[in-house]
C-alpha cells in the first residue's frame, strides 16, 4: 500500500472517529455511561424511587401509531447514523468502512448472554439489531403521542433508549413491556428495568399497573 493511500485511509478513520464523538454527544450527554450489569442496592433503591414517581394509567389507544411518527428512519449526521453509532458503542473488535458503517464486530448480547460474531451482509446484518428499550409503540400508548414530532425523534434516537442486541430476542420482545417480556439473561434484568424507568422518567411517559408490578418484582430481587 502506498504512503499516500495509507495516509488517506488513516485520515478517513480519524474523521469517522471525530464524527462518532460529535454524534454521540448530540444523541445523549451521558452516551458512554453504561449501567453496571450487577445493580447495587443504592442503584436499585434509586430506580424504585423513580419508579414510584411515575404516573400509572391505562394504555392509550394505539390508533395513529407508526414508526414514522418517530422519524423517517435513523437520525443522521454526515455519513453516520444512529444504528451504526450504537453498534460502534456496544460491539467489540469493530471494523468500520469509509462511510461510517460498522462492517464486523463482536457483541456480548445483554438479552441472551451469548457472544454474537456480527458481519454486515444481506443475510447477516439482522443477527444484531438495535432495540428501543421502551418499545416505540409502548411509548406511543403511554404519552408519546402527545409529544411534538421533534421530541419523538429525539426519543427514538436517544442512546439511553437504545441497545445492540440479538436479533431474534428483539423480534421476540416486539412491543412488549416489562409485564410481558424480560431478557432471558436474568443477570441483565435489573439493568434492563432500571433503564426503562430512566427513559420513562426522562420523557414523562407513564406506566400501566401490570408494567409497574413487574418492575417492582424485578427490582426487589436486585438488592
Amino acid at each position: 500500500m502506498s504512503g499516500k493511500i495509507w495516509r488517506k485511509r488513516r485520515l478517513t478513520g480519524v474523521l469517522i472517529l471525530i464524527a462518532f464523538l460529535i454524534f454521540s454527544i448530540s444523541l445523549h450527554p451521558s452516551f458512554y455511561q453504561q449501567i453496571p450489569v450487577q445493580d447495587t442496592t443504592e442503584r436499585a433503591d434509586r430506580a424504585i424511587k423513580d419508579l414510584h414517581a411515575l404516573k400509572v394509567k391505562g394504555r392509550a389507544p394505539k390508533t395513529g401509531y407508526s414508526r414514522k411518527e418517530f422519524g423517517n428512519g435513523w437520525k443522521k449526521q454526515g455519513d453516520c447514523d444512529t444504528r451504526n453509532m450504537i453498534l460502534l458503542r456496544d460491539l467489540k473488535k469493530v471494523s468500520v468502512d469509509d462511510n461510517c458503517k460498522v462492517m464486523a464486530g463482536q457483541l456480548n448480547d445483554p438479552y441472551t448472554g451469548k457472544l454474537i460474531l456480527f458481519k454486515r451482509g444481506p443475510d447477516t446484518s439482522d443477527d444484531v439489531q438495535i432495540d428501543h428499550v421502551v418499545a416505540l409503540s409502548n411509548a406511543w400508548q403511554t404519552g408519546a403521542q402527545q409529544m411534538s414530532y421533534e421530541r419523538r425523534i429525539e426519543l427514538a434516537n436517544d442512546s439511553l433508549e437504545l441497545l445492540a442486541v440479538d436479533g431474534q430476542a428483539n423480534q421476540d420482545k416486539s412491543d412488549g413491556d416489562a409485564a410481558t417480556w424480560l431478557p432471558k439473561n436474568k443477570t441483565f434484568r435489573c439493568q434492563y428495568v432500571a433503564r426503562q424507568i430512566q427513559v420513562k422518567t426522562k420523557y414523562a411517559l407513564w406506566l400501566t399497573e401490570p408494567e409497574k408490578a413487574a418492575m417492582v418484582r424485578v427490582l426487589a430481587a436486585c438488592k
